[in-house]
């Protein structure tokens, strides 16, 4: 099979700017109901130099990892609050007391992390339950499936 590189990499492009306008309506829709939690993680791109900051909104709290932010929104609010900020773990010396780069955040994020990992684990009071999960998830397929059906059909002459 023969690929004609420009039009894949149009391809990868139009999917690309789809799959961010997702995610942005995704998260506005959710935020008008529902608590969210945003994750943050660095990750190395494919060149294997320049780090691509990857931002995920989530409905349920995630695991603490080394090198991830999470972020706790209040729906009807534009309140943001900080869950932890960890680096990664070879750079948790930088931030001690005392040193340029000090930052409380961190320090006590770096302290629970590596004190009271199974407390981070735990939902706030007020998170959603997995059967709330699972119905928004659900819900937002089907709305999803009735979009791609309508733009489907609209282009088709009678």
């Amino acid at each position: 099979m023969k690929i004609n590189r420009l039009e894949t990499h149009d391809r990868l492009l139009h999917f690309k700017k789809d799959q961010s306008e997702t995610v942005s309506k995704g998260c506005q829709e959710c935020l008008k109901e529902n608590p969210l939690y945003i994750f943050a993680h660095p990750r190395t791109a494919d060149d294997g130099v320049t780090k691509v900051l990857y931002w995920q909104p989530r409905l349920a709290k995630p695991h603490p990892q080394t090198n991830s932010y999470l972020f706790r929104v209040q729906s009807h609010t534009d309140n943001l609050e900080v869950v932890w900020i960890l680096p990664a773990e070879e750079m948790w010396g930088q931030y001690k007391k005392g040193n340029v780069t000090e930052s409380e955040i961190i320090i006590w994020s770096i302290d629970q992390y590596t004190n009271h990992k199974e407390e981070m684990k735990k939902p706030f009071e007020g998170d959603l339950s997995r059967d709330q999960i699972y119905n928004i998830y659900r819900k937002i397929g089907r709305d999803m499936e009735d979009e791609a059906i309508s733009k489907k059909f609209r282009y088709i002459k009678i």
